[in-house]
């Protein structure tokens, strides 16, 4: 990677099939409908920050947030491709998405189960209560 361009954007528009290879290649695409177009473009349509990290064009790594820019963000989607992660490039997406959001928002996820331990290394604290209803259909 020592010649390669690694560069972050907010990217509202970011193609449905380049969202699903980065969550194929982060392995979040075991919890994500990546076999439902429909969802997955409504996904992004509707997300209110949309930050990307690209190597040379390539799509590395993508956060998802849904925020109301005042009280509180859900960081819905954290993915890097696996050939790409321990390089900080999650961190500074999660960084780069709370700056967008406001830093007087609360940021919230969910975290996939492997991933548990490495939100405490990136500044975040665990929460022991969350409540959800399950996606029907």
């Amino acid at each position: 990677m020592s010649h390669a361009k690694l560069g972050y954007a907010i990217e509202p528009g970011l193609d449905p099939g380049e969202f699903r290879d980065v969550l194929s290649r982060s392995t979040l695409a075991e919890r994500r409908p990546v076999d439902e177009p429909g969802t997955i473009e409504g996904m992004l349509r509707h997300a209110d920050i949309l930050v990307t990290a690209r190597i040379d064009g390539l799509l590395v790594g993508v956060s998802r947030a849904i925020t109301d820019y005042s009280f509180c963000t859900y960081l819905s989607d954290l993915a890097v491709d696996r050939s790409y992660q321990r390089r900080g490039i999650g961190r500074e997406l999660i960084r780069r998405t709370h700056e967008a959001a406001g830093l007087k928002t609360t940021m919230i996820l969910l975290a996939a189960p492997l991933a548990r331990t490495y939100y405490p290394h990136v500044g975040m604290t665990p929460h022991d209560s969350c409540w959800i209803i399950p996606r029907l259909g």
